[in-house]
């Protein structure tokens, strides 16, 4: 079997990102687009993947995301910056092993389709020396064109500032993902020349290299929307927007139900089975998968959590990491939950906050009840036996246990573990003092009265 190694650049400045932030790392579904171009790497089964970061602290940050993405990556830096040519050139420079078919990505191009490295790859072992990514735009502005030669095989690339007026008005564009022949890509690469009107050496050179050779190069035509680039944050608002577009017809094409798919968000790991209802205005973050027949109602933000079969959430519920709802639990309106287990069945249905606990199936919570997980300095958990009865507005101060079956009353401060079946109140003992409630309406009126004088 031939080897598959592919090169990531990611030596952009992102300049007009105007952030901080490295480009690459800017998210789109909540993954960054690196991420985003991993995965799609991932496709062809690469034997190695090298990614290829521009110098400082940027750089380092992107090499320490793309190890974070993938542990077996390996970093190549491009100092100073030359083009996407010497890019490669550098990447190239890693490879343990420089033969059969290289890949070479962009970060900022988060949205190549399996389907499209496949046929790529499929199409370089036909023979292509270069298979090129191309699409066709009735809006070619700013990109580099296709040229074909009398065959219909692609001859060379032309950027747009080196272009003549003919060559601008093809309509044929270059998508930047190519597919190499890596045998040959090294030499190629060195005879490249920087004499462009940017002053760098182009990867897109290589077509016409290779054919200089007699080699055939290729063209895989797909939609533009798969060629989508992120150079700013318009366009970074652009790619989510695509993102999820794909994801909310996924989701339906799935089996879910979304009431109102426009005011769905979805990140890049949502999993929802078939027969779930989603409501609208809810965010999925990242790490949520959700049960058959689960029912998320409206203006629920969820991330990192799992629900079972028959679930159901919201309205105004908030689901953090670490939730994990069992087969038909319930989580209600204004409520919270974080790094807790809710057994089958169990009910928190309305203004409390659940966090650090485990909760058995069965259980009702009360509404206002608060586990008081965190003492300033550490967390503590909370454990709730099956079957239990907390009333409203109980406070559970953890670590703190409480038996299965057992009831606490409503407004108790629970300090010390609850046995099974036992009833547990821990509140001052209510007083009532006849009579004393008009006098104190005589008293606060003759104060207001004189305070108007």
């Amino acid at each position: 079997m031939s080897r598959t190694a592919s090169i990531v650049l990611a030596a952009g400045v992102g300049s007009r990102m105007r952030s901080a932030i490295p480009k690459p790392l800017h998210h789109v579904g909540g993954l960054p687009l690196l991420g985003h171009v991993l995965a799609s790497a991932a496709a062809i089964e690469p034997d190695q993947v090298v990614v290829v970061t521009g110098p400082g602290v940027a750089g380092r940050t992107v090499a320490a995301a793309a190890a974070a993405l993938r542990p077996d990556v390996a970093i190549a830096v491009q100092d100073p910056a030359r083009g996407t040519g010497d890019a490669v050139r550098c990447g190239m420079a890693a490879l343990t092993q420089a033969e059969g078919d290289l890949l070479v990505l962009y970060a900022d191009t988060p949205f190549i389709a399996p389907q499209t490295l496949l046929a790529m790859r499929a199409a370089r072992r036909a023979g292509a020396a270069v298979v090129v990514l191309g699409f066709e735009t009735a809006a070619p502005t700013g990109y580099g064109r296709l040229m074909t030669g009398p065959d219909g095989a692609l001859a060379r690339i032309v950027e747009e500032a080196d272009a003549t007026p003919a060559e601008r008005a093809a309509t044929l564009c270059n998508g930047g993902i190519m597919m190499l022949d890596a045998a040959n890509a090294g030499r190629w690469l060195a005879g490249l020349a920087a004499g462009n009107a940017q002053g760098e050496t182009y990867l897109t050179d290589l077509v016409a290299a290779a054919g200089a050779e007699g080699r055939s190069c290729a063209i895989i035509v797909r939609p533009e929307s798969e060629t989508i680039g992120v150079n700013d944050r318009a366009g970074l608002a652009a790619a989510e927007a695509a993102f999820q577009s794909r994801a909310r017809a996924a989701a339906m094409a799935g089996g879910a139900t979304l009431t109102d798919p426009a005011s769905v968000f979805f990140s890049w790991d949502t999993v929802l089975a078939e027969d779930v209802e989603v409501a609208p205005n809810v965010v999925f973050g990242p790490g949520v998968r959700v049960g058959r027949g689960a029912r998320i109602r409206a203006f629920c933000h969820l991330e990192g959590c799992t629900l079972a079969d028959g679930a159901e959430v919201g309205p105004f519920a908030r689901l953090r990491p670490g939730a994990a709802l069992g087969p038909g639990a319930r989580v209600g309106n204004f409520v919270e939950i974080k790094n807790a287990d809710l057994g089958a069945g169990a009910k928190v249905n309305h203004l409390s906050y659940v966090g650090d606990a485990t909760v058995g199936a069965g259980v009702n919570i009360g509404a206002g009840v608060i586990t008081c997980n965190y003492d300033g300095f550490a967390k503590h958990r909370t454990d709730i036996g099956d079957n239990a009865f907390i009333g409203s507005n109980a406070a559970l101060v953890a670590p703190v246990r409480v038996g299965k079956g057992a009831y606490v009353g409503s407004g108790s401060v629970i300090t010390a573990d609850v046995p099974d079946e036992a009833l547990a109140i821990g509140r001052a003992r209510q007083q009532n003092k006849p009579g004393l409630a008009a006098l104190l309406k005589a008293r606060f009126a003759a104060l207001a009265a004189a305070r108007k004088k």
